[in-house]
């Protein structure tokens, strides 16, 4: 069993907009790991052990190089200084608009400190329905799987366990603490009540409430 609320309070979640693009908006996560920063960035950047904590990964893995995720995003590597900064395109399709992850490691005492930034501008229609949770429950899943696989664990079927009763709480939960930060960032709280049940709804599987 994962200690879901645990794990929910482990990450701290922030929401903003960016300079860079009209309408771009960011959504970022702080969270502690009590692995050093060489096996942390290794984990993020080896293929063999991305496909163990998050999905199976294609390309060319080096500066300027691209990836592919399978069944979801892919994209150019556009800054990579181990073992400290990586950022990548993070897209759909070529035609999609601005949209790059940067991850940045530091040192916290014996452990490390991991930073995750997504700067996007998402349709208008899409962000008014589900706000920041849209892609801040997928990155709360990312990394609940990279800290199980620095402890030596892993989830065996991701798929299944996201609609388990587990995996439905955490996606709940994750829906619910991004929403608080859109809140906390000037959000109109009714807004957010339709963001959290549209999101919670996508993940879950089960339907919005009216």
């Amino acid at each position: 069993m994962i200690d879901i609320v645990n794990q929910i309070n482990e990450v701290r979640r922030s929401v903003g907009t960016s300079d860079r693009a009209e309408g771009a908006h960011t959504v970022l996560l702080r969270r502690h790991y009590n692995a050093d920063v060489a096996d942390v960035w290794d984990a993020c950047t080896s293929a063999e052990r991305i496909s163990r904590w998050f999905l199976p990964i294609s390309g060319e893995l080096k500066l300027g190089g691209r990836y592919q995720l399978k069944g979801n995003a892919g994209g150019e590597i556009l800054r990579c200084e181990p073992p400290r900064l990586l950022r990548v395109t993070w897209v759909m399709t070529e035609d999609d608009p601005l949209s790059e992850v940067e991850v940045r490691l530091s040192e916290a005492g014996s452990g490390t400190d991991l930073e995750l930034e997504h700067v996007a501008v998402p349709p208008p229609d899409m962000w008014n329905q589900f706000g920041p949770g849209a892609v801040g429950v997928g990155w709360d899943g990312a990394l609940l799987g990279l800290g199980l696989h620095l402890a030596g664990g892993a989830i065996d079927n991701p798929e299944e366990w996201q609609i388990s009763p587990e995996g439905k709480k955490f996606s709940t939960l994750s829906s619910e603490a991004w929403g608080a930060a859109h809140q906390s960032a000037g959000a109109d709280p009714t807004i957010v009540a339709t963001n959290i049940a549209q999101t919670t709804a996508f993940y879950t599987g089960d339907p919005a409430p009216n």
